[in-house]
């Protein structure tokens, strides 16, 4: 079932639209309904599918079908081929997380045949790697539903530890509008690269705010919210004072860590530091913020269900968290009680020769086997 996942080649610029055909024909061959939601272009989509009975909330099993690029990438096999080696899987996806969702396809029929009394949910979404824009129009459709998930397990790579928490994640770009004018007469120009870089630095001495005086999350590696600047362009020749610059921006924020509060303190920054000293030279420069993507992060309870039951499942005393995103989050805000758990490392993932150990794949069946147990009874 991981062979046949990988050997689709679900890019997330790519529509995902003949895996998930190929999932509902499987699941509907078990007299398991399927419902489809697809994005506004119709070229990619959500599946939904329910083992057992209809009129009650279940648990949901829930993973992207998208997965990262593979160009560029020096690959010593085919990527979009599964291949066995040396007690590991390699192929894309195959930690993130094609793995996770073949298992439970793998063991559908097993759960149609047992007669669930709670039933259990597959959801399987679209573009979780550029923004997870396929959870975000699943969980909208939701509302409308008479039914929704009581909890739901996100089957990322946690090396099957149950995670209760995650940083959340937002993106943004920041354009500043100068005025072009000679090198020579620099006191005529707006340096929009110059702006720019006090911005950067601001935000860098934000960045360095909380890498000393937190807030801190020891659970979290690194402890802290982080800021950081990734791209920036602008100008057009050294003689030339440059007229435009933009750059982007991230935050990954501790779970009670306001992003919003910071990138707040960024406008404002701009605000009263930087536009005064533009705008005295000309009133038609300045500077704009856009979001580009905001993800929430996750903070389930310890002693909420959802974590009792998954820390059952696999077998765990403890729980962890983790610094990357996932739609946990999403499913969380959605009033859907979540955590992360699933079989590979974040480690092998998104690099060449990703891989998925075969140990974490029998662990990653042991969890849906004592599932399965638990939502028969």
């Amino acid at each position: 079932m991981i062979g046949r996942l990988i050997a689709f080649d679900t890019v997330s610029r790519h529509s995902n639209l003949a895996l998930i055909h190929w999932v509902r024909d499987y699941l509907e061959g078990l007299d398991v309904p399927c419902r489809l939601v697809h994005d506004e272009s119709g070229a990619k989509a959500n599946l939904f599918a329910t083992i057992g009975p209809l009129d009650r909330p279940g648990i949901a099993l829930s993973g992207h079908t998208d997965v990262v690029p593979v160009d560029g990438q020096d690959w010593q096999s085919d990527p979009f081929r599964a291949e066995v080696r040396d007690g590991r899987l390699y192929g894309r996806g195959s930690a993130d997380m094609k793995s996770f969702i073949a298992i439970a396809l793998a063991l559908a029929p097993d759960a149609q045949r047992q007669g669930l009394k709670i039933p259990l949910h597959l959801a399987l979404s679209y573009d979780e790697e550029v923004g997870c824009y396929g959870a975000r129009r699943l969980l909208a459709e939701m509302k409308t539903w008479p039914q929704r998930p009581a909890a739901c397990i996100i089957g990322e790579p946690t090396s099957m530890q149950v995670v209760t928490g995650h940083k959340g994640k937002h993106s943004y770009e920041c354009r500043v509008h100068g005025l072009a004018g000679h090198s020579s007469l620099t006191h005529q120009g707006v340096n929009a690269v110059e702006a720019a870089a006090e911005i950067v630095a601001h935000i860098k001495s934000l960045a360095r705010r909380h890498r000393d005086k937190g807030p801190f999350d020891p659970d979290f590696v690194p402890p802290y919210t982080t800021l950081h600047t990734g791209t920036i362009a602008g100008g057009t020749a050294l003689n030339i004072v440059p007229a435009e610059c933009r750059f982007a921006f991230e935050i990954r924020n501790l779970p009670g860590d306001d992003a919003d509060a910071l990138l707040a303190e960024i406008r404002d920054f701009a605000a009263r530091h930087v536009e005064p000293e533009m705008q005295a030279v000309d009133r038609g420069t300045g500077v704009s913020f856009m979001t580009e993507l905001g993800l929430p992060g996750l903070a389930t309870a310890e002693d909420a269900e959802v974590t009792t039951l998954a820390k059952a499942l696999a077998e765990a005393n403890g729980t962890a968290k983790v610094s990357f995103g996932t739609e946990a989050g999403l499913f969380s805000d959605a009033g859907i009680p979540t955590i992360v758990c699933g079989p590979g490392s974040i480690e092998q993932a998104h690099k060449a020769d990703e891989w998925i150990a075969l140990e974490q794949i029998a662990a990653g069946e042991s969890f849906v086997h004592r599932l399965l147990e638990r939502v028969r009874g």
